[in-house]
């Protein structure tokens, strides 16, 4: 195939012409318009679960199509997309002739999510490298915490504790795991939204990270591993005991 050069003295502005009549410009891609909606409608996805993940959307919460859509200035149906992308990852669902919700987590979800969660964030820091970028996220991650804890800003630390979670899973450098894992992560901060004492939830791990970080700086990525799954395994039993007092 004969490669394709401007040529002298020609303008490259008609070559751009034609092929925005074929698709839509995104990011250096060229796009059909179903490409193009269906990207926003994942990007818009994204920004959503970050909201979870943050805290500001919690369990149970009913989204209204019309003032969500004025507010992140996307068309209802794009927006519709959006739920429906979300309802399958089990963050939000539908119930007819009611509207969207945000999703609350079950017992089932909640074991389902930590046993997912030793599975992943285990091996990960086992097999981590002191060096790596992510573990500057982790730092950062304690480092927020505990400036936070002094005012008491729970909802900013449960935060600070996904993002630490979060760098956990980026050391696996894999980003199909990452993906994945701010799914999961969302799930668990729908569960820890139910929880009427997020201080009795969250202040145990402040210390706890900072821990788990100190033995991974220390070249024993092994015993930082050990600490994390002995950490998996009280968070959930600290999570399950606290929901079941719900019922």
């Amino acid at each position: 195939m004969n490669r394709i050069t401007p040529q002298s003295g020609g303008s490259a502005l008609p070559i751009a012409a034609r092929w925005a009549k074929i698709g839509t410009v995104h990011r250096g891609t060229i796009m059909t318009g179903t490409s193009a909606t269906a990207s926003l409608a994942e990007e818009t996805a994204a920004r959503l679960r970050a909201q979870v993940t943050g805290g500001a959307l919690v369990p149970g919460q009913r989204l209204s199509e019309a003032r969500l859509a004025a507010d992140l200035d996307i068309s209802r149906n794009t927006l519709r997309e959006v739920f429906r992308l979300l309802t399958r990852e089990g963050i939000l669902r539908h119930e007819p002739n009611r509207g969207v919700f945000v999703a609350t987590p079950s017992m089932a979800s909640i074991l389902d999510i930590y046993r997912v969660r030793r599975l992943i964030e285990v091996p990960a820091l086992a097999q981590a490298w002191s060096g790596h970028a992510a573990v500057a996220r982790m730092r950062a991650a304690v480092e927020r915490a505990e400036e936070l804890h002094g005012s008491g800003d729970w909802q900013g630390i449960g935060s600070a504790n996904m993002e630490f979670h979060l760098a956990i899973v980026a050391l696996t450098d894999s980003p199909r795991l990452i993906g994945f894992f701010t799914h999961i992560i969302a799930e668990l901060r729908l569960a820890f939204g139910l929880l009427r004492s997020p201080e009795q939830l969250h202040r145990p791990y402040i210390a706890r990270n900072a821990q788990i970080l100190e033995r991974l700086t220390a070249e024993d990525a092994a015993g930082a591993a050990a600490m994390l799954e002995d950490y998996l395994n009280q968070s959930e039993r600290a999570v399950l005991e606290a929901f079941a007092r719900l019922g």
